[in-house]
């Protein structure tokens, strides 16, 4: 007879729930409970400053529409969990050529905001390619890396640079600097994971100056917020960037250890972006320094469940698209901190499942499905007397 609601349960439902990362779901679940309540903070202030004589937006407008995009993102989310392995591949190998193609044609029909053009109109709403493309590249790395094992000659740094390099030419049209550093940076992890050569590991190490200095001297946004953030009383085209990271850090400290409470904070309304790119300023002075630091410990407890879990798994590419996936989430959380409490220049980069908007909060649960698909196992599976073991022979 067949179990119901225990771990004899073999209804497809049961045994999703018994082989999933609970501890894992459940965290991430916290991280759009706070995205939430913050975004709810942020509204009025966001809402106050793009307002004009014309057009008034209501002071709680920003939290209707993330808890409209939380009730699609959870979802999206839960499905892509439940895929096979290999469904779930295919998923994103579909996934990454679709937006690799949406992404080539931003620059040309995209709508520009802020002077980036980064977004597709949709009609109902805008579409960021580069977000939902994250993902689906990094599982697509993973599965080229992971070819290795089955053929030596393959040239898989050179297959994956290549791509890399082709997201990288077409982030910095729109441009986007924040974004082309969380693609590098994610497929530097992946190869140092899957065991790739010293030398080579040596030598991609020593080109990250030479293409720092030269996104520098030739890249103008990336000199812009260079030099605002290095140089913070100079005059010109970088101010403006200079003063969003000191509106940002004046509001993280605002509200002290314990904060000013919930819509007591008043630096919030002169802070831009405050309901996206800055939101962690928001908590900061609503919440206190406190509540960013449970929060930062939040992110970190993710990063690490998830390695400390792949550290006996046998599965190459499983390994290397979850370990990819952890990495893409952990870096853009700690860029986007950084850029809150001015440790690093202005980015534009949202703080994950925390910040407001359809493309990044569906595209983030799309990335933590395929996460949470890639780390599924049956405890069960390696206790059977019937399972080979290696002996270490």
């Amino acid at each position: 007879m067949q179990g119901s609601g225990g771990r004899s349960d073999r209804s497809w439902l049961g045994m999703w729930f018994w082989d999933i990362d609970r501890v894992l779901l459940l965290l991430v679940l916290l991280l759009i409970g706070v995205g939430v309540i913050a975004v709810g903070s942020a509204s009025p202030s966001a809402a106050s400053r793009y307002s004009d004589e014309k057009h008034h937006i209501a002071p709680l407008y920003y939290l209707w529409w993330q808890l409209a995009w939380v009730s699609v993102s959870i979802p999206v989310m839960l499905l892509i969990s439940m895929l096979p392995v290999a469904v779930a591949r295919r998923l994103a190998l579909f996934g990454a050529v679709a937006f690799l193609i949406a992404l080539a044609a931003v620059p040309f029909v995209g709508v520009s905001k802020n002077g980036a053009t980064r977004w597709l109109n949709l009609g109902v709403s805008l579409l960021q390619p580069s977000e939902f493309l994250k993902p689906f590249f990094i599982v697509t790395v993973a599965w080229v890396l992971s070819m290795r094992a089955q053929d030596d000659a393959l040239p898989v740094v050179f297959i994956t640079g290549a791509f890399t390099a082709l997201v990288g030419v077409l982030l910095m049209l729109q441009p986007d600097f924040g974004q082309t550093i969380v693609f590098i940076s994610v497929w530097f992890a992946l190869l140092m994971i899957s065991g790739t050569s010293t030398k080579v590991i040596l030598g991609l190490i020593a080109l990250a100056p030479a293409g720092l200095v030269s996104a520098y001297f030739f890249y103008s946004t990336a000199q812009k917020r260079i030099n605002a953030f290095l140089f913070p009383d100079a005059e010109g085209e970088g101010a403006q960037d200079h003063f969003q990271t000191n509106a940002a850090h004046a509001t993280i400290t605002h509200g002290g250890w314990r904060g000013t409470g919930p819509a007591g904070g008043t630096m919030k309304f002169r802070l831009p972006e405050g309901h996206t790119d800055y939101i962690f300023s928001v908590i900061g002075e609503e919440f206190g320094l406190i509540a960013c630091m449970i929060i930062a410990l939040l992110f970190f407890a993710i990063v690490v469940r998830v390695f400390v879990k792949l550290l006996d798994e046998l599965d190459e590419f499983r390994l290397f698209a979850a370990a990819g996936l952890a990495t893409q989430f952990g870096v853009q959380a700690l860029i986007s901190m950084a850029v809150n409490t001015g440790l690093a220049p202005s980015k534009g980069m949202t703080l994950p499942f925390i910040s407001y908007g359809g493309s990044s909060l569906v595209a983030l649960s799309a990335g933590m499905g395929l996460l949470l698909a890639f780390t599924r196992r049956n405890p069960f599976v390696l206790r059977s007397p019937y399972i080979a073991k290696w002996s270490g022979v």
